[in-house]
C-alpha cells in the first residue's frame, strides 16, 4: 500500500513555499493480507516454539477477540431462547407451539455446549446484568411482531433466573 503526500519546503533563496511529493510504502503484514495463513504460520511457530517471531500484538488481539465472540454468542442465545419461551408461555397459537418448543430446545443445546466448552462462562451467563439485557432485548423482539400487539407479555421475567433451570424447566407447563 502506497501513501502519497506533499510536504512544503521554503527555498532558502526565495524565500518561496515549494510543493515536493514523496511516496511512502506501508508494510501490509501477512495478518492484514491473509488471517487463515497468518492463524497457521501463528500456529505452527507456537508449536515449534519459536516465540521470538510471533506477532504477539496480533496474536493478543485475535485471543481478546474469541473470548468476547463466546460472550456475545452466550448473549445472543439467551436473548432467543428467552424471546421463544415467552412466546411459548404468552402466545395462544397451537399451530406454532411445536416450532417454538424446538427453538428452545436447540437454543439450549446450544447453550449447554457453549458451557461445556467453556465452564467459566457459567458466572457470566448467570450474571443478572446478563440476563436483564437478553430478556429487554427478547421483549422488545417479540413486541415488535405485529401479530403479537395485543399479546399482554410481562415485563418482568416470571419464572427462575438460574441457568440451570432456564436450560431445563418447561416453563409453560407451570401453568
Amino acid at each position: 500500500m502506497f501513501y502519497e503526500f506533499e510536504i512544503y519546503f521554503v527555498n532558502a533563496v526565495s524565500h518561496r513555499y515549494k510543493p515536493m511529493t514523496q511516496t511512502i510504502e506501508q508494510k501490509i503484514t501477512l495478518y492484514d493480507r491473509d488471517l487463515n495463513l497468518w492463524l497457521e504460520e501463528a500456529i505452527a511457530k507456537l508449536k515449534a516454539g519459536d516465540f521470538q517471531n510471533l506477532d504477539v500484538e496480533n496474536l493478543i488481539e485475535e485471543l481478546e477477540g474469541l473470548a468476547g465472540r463466546d460472550r456475545r454468542e452466550l448473549k445472543r442465545r439467551l436473548t432467543t431462547l428467552i424471546e421463544h419461551i415467552l412466546k411459548r408461555c404468552h402466545v395462544k397459537s397451537e399451530y406454532d407451539y411445536a416450532g417454538w418448543v424446538v427453538t428452545i430446545a436447540r437454543t439450549r443445546n446450544n447453550i449447554q455446549g457453549i458451557l461445556e466448552q467453556s465452564p467459566s462462562l457459567k458466572g457470566y451467563i448467570n450474571s443478572p446484568e446478563l440476563f436483564q439485557k437478553a430478556f429487554e432485548d427478547a421483549l422488545k423482539v417479540v413486541k415488535a411482531n405485529p401479530d403479537y400487539k395485543s399479546v399482554n407479555f410481562p415485563k418482568t421475567w416470571q419464572f427462575s433466573r438460574d441457568v440451570d433451570a432456564i436450560l431445563n424447566v418447561d416453563f409453560w407447563e407451570e401453568d
